[in-house]
């Protein structure tokens, strides 16, 4: 019987429960360090990545699903004629949506429908949930592409990085402007919108009053979200920080469920490690 099913690349950092909660099919992005490939997630984890980056002081490169990997995965839903709806990190980012069009243009297959997420980590798993919910209620396709694009721009992604070591290393910033910020204890805020993303806020101190000052300042956007869920995704923190992040959450007794992840290796190579997002759907007016 047809159905409708759910692909997604490795950096929608969803955990394995959920992607088996909500039967969610993963091609993973490439990892290069010492000029061979990894998989993300399959055979590298942001543990190994941390310690090649920090032996060899800069960062791996990574790269889109390749196309053989995108072709093998999807063939056999193809060739059950399954409605196929793949999430990919925002095409600012990457070209991984673009390798999925390519593998449905080549296999003649008109319902492969790619949406751009326009995100990155779990601000791409949030969609993917929404998508999972309807499909499950018996929307169409075409009514979860149309409904999830329509939202896509009140998703809400932000995190806070605990120093600017990693993104000197990834050329994103200077190494003068990382050892400045780190010596001073800067932690920038890090926002996407309009699928790239931006420095919003620059914060200063420990980590861990850092990050309740963060929660606070995304209270009012909080108590006006849509309620069913949000995440709390990091690259690596300590229990204590995750405990007293989730623990800000759940005093504002609002969300119907507070979702932990852990963040996989390509945004954990570029975001570094103790990197801390709180992630959430604006409110629908």
């Amino acid at each position: 019987m047809k159905k409708i099913r759910i692909v997604a690349d490795s950096t929608c950092d969803l955990s394995a429960d959920l992607l088996k909660k909500y039967d969610i099919t993963v091609i993973p992005l490439c990892i290069i360090m010492d000029d061979k490939s990894y998989y993300d997630g399959v055979n590298t984890s942001p543990a190994d990545i941390y310690k090649w980056a920090d032996e060899n002081k800069t960062t791996p490169k990574t790269a889109a699903i390749p196309f053989d990997l995108a072709t093998e995965t999807l063939t056999p839903l193809i060739e059950a004629g399954d409605d196929i709806i793949f999430f990919g990190i925002s095409m600012k980012m990457s070209s991984t949506c673009n390798v999925v069009r390519l593998v449905g243009e080549n296999a003649e297959y008109s319902r492969i429908f790619v949406i751009d997420s326009e995100n990155l980590s779990t601000g791409i798993g949030l969609q993917i949930i929404r998508a999972a919910e309807m499909a499950q209620s018996g929307k169409s396709a075409e009514e979860i592409v149309e409904s999830i694009e329509k939202a896509r721009h009140l998703v809400r992604a932000s995190f806070v990085v605990d120093n600017l070591t990693y993104l000197a290393r990834g050329g994103r910033c200077t190494a003068a402007t990382a050892m400045m910020a780190n010596v001073l204890g800067l932690h920038p805020m890090i926002t996407v919108k309009d699928g790239a993303m931006g420095v919003s806020k620059k914060y200063r101190g420990k980590m861990l009053p850092v990050l309740k000052s963060y929660v606070g300042d995304l209270k009012p956007a909080l108590l006006a979200s849509d309620k069913s869920r949000v995440f709390l995704t990091h690259s690596g923190c300590t229990q204590e920080i995750i405990d007293a992040v989730y623990s800000e959450l759940e005093a504002l007794d609002y969300f119907d469920e507070i979702l932990i992840t852990q963040a996989g290796g390509v945004i954990s190579s570029h975001c570094g490690p103790n990197t801390l997002g709180v992630l959430f759907y604006e409110q629908e007016k």
